[in-house]
């Protein structure tokens, strides 16, 4: 029983929600993008510029994970009945 009640605890569960969303950047180096994406450095700078995702600043690149990631929907197939 004790087990449970520290499982439904709140606080627990709001500094869980809060690991998470530490976890899921809003900007990704491309290294990382690379990673994140399984795509390869020159396909990953295509699309994140075509989705206008990309930051520069001091030879830093960052891509906006929220721009990029609506941008690939677009490229989401339905399947076919």
């Amino acid at each position: 029983m004790k087990t449970e009640n520290s499982y439904y605890n709140q606080q627990k569960r709001s500094e869980v929600m809060e690991s998470a969303r530490r976890l899921r950047r809003k900007f990704l180096r491309y290294q990382q993008a690379e990673i994140v994406y399984s795509l390869s450095h020159k396909k990953l700078m295509e699309l994140a510029n075509d989705a206008g995702a990309i930051y520069r600043m001091d030879g830093l690149v960052l891509i906006n994970r929220e721009i990029f990631d609506e941008y690939l929907e677009r490229f989401h197939e339905v399947k076919q009945k």
